[in-house]
């Protein structure tokens, strides 16, 4: 009789894709922070250049300046601190900013990234093979290109949200459409997509070190805990 497949356990779904998340942050937080620095950049003046002329020289004044600022004053101390002074002076609505924005980039978004890699790791499964034998190297490489295709869809609802969230308060009073408008108005279409660099360059390892990190945690709590 063949092999009846396991069910699904959502506390293993759960530890596991918590995992692949850690991968996702270590691999790719530092071209993350490129990202927004180079999205949220003025436009230069005429006859100015801009301040950072691509990716690379974002990451590298990013890094200059982090190495002075570590022996100043910073505005917060940590993420709880960031958290507690938004909530002093703007109440709840100054944490959830932006959500609008977050939801229209990681819902299609998303929807993009799971049904890649689904559809990627069929095509890579050898026949008479189950998918879950898939070997390492073809799952990074499933997990690179979803996390293309996911962040194909997402970078121009991601370039709003973040000047939306970096703008002083009431710069924006009706949402992303003043943010788009603007973009749009001074900087031109090509503008909803700055970043785009940073984002496609972190865009294959973070996603192959996160569906690795989940594939392999979860292989790891099927050996240990079987009846979980």
């Amino acid at each position: 009789m063949a092999d009846q497949p396991k069910p699904i356990s959502p506390l293993k779904n759960l530890l596991a894709g918590g995992f692949g998340g850690v991968c996702l942050v270590f691999v790719g937080h530092p071209l993350d922070t490129v990202k927004v620095r180079l999205q949220t950049q003025p436009p230069s003046l005429p006859g100015q250049p801009p301040m950072y002329s691509g990716t690379f020289d974002c990451f590298r004044k990013t890094l200059f300046r982090e190495i002075q600022a570590s022996s100043g004053e910073s505005k917060y101390t940590g993420t709880l601190d960031c958290a507690k002074k938004l909530y002093q002076e703007f109440g709840i609505r100054g944490i959830y900013k932006g959500t609008v924005l977050t939801l229209m980039r990681d819902v299609p978004a998303s929807g993009m990234y799971f049904m890649t890699y689904e559809w990627l790791k069929n095509i890579f499964t050898p026949e008479g093979k189950r998918v879950s034998e898939l070997s390492a190297p073809r799952i990074l490489v499933a997990g690179g290109i979803a996390g293309i295709f996911n962040w194909a869809v997402a970078i121009p609802p991601d370039v709003l949200k973040s000047r939306f969230q970096t703008a002083p308060p009431g710069k924006y009073p009706n949402g992303f459409r003043d943010v788009l408008r603007e973009l749009i108005r001074d900087e031109g279409v090509t503008s909803l997509y700055k970043g785009f660099n940073a984002v496609m360059i972190r865009a294959f390892p973070a996603n192959a070190a996160c569906f690795l990190g989940f594939e392999v945690a979860m292989k790891f709590l099927n050996w240990a805990t079987p009846n979980l």
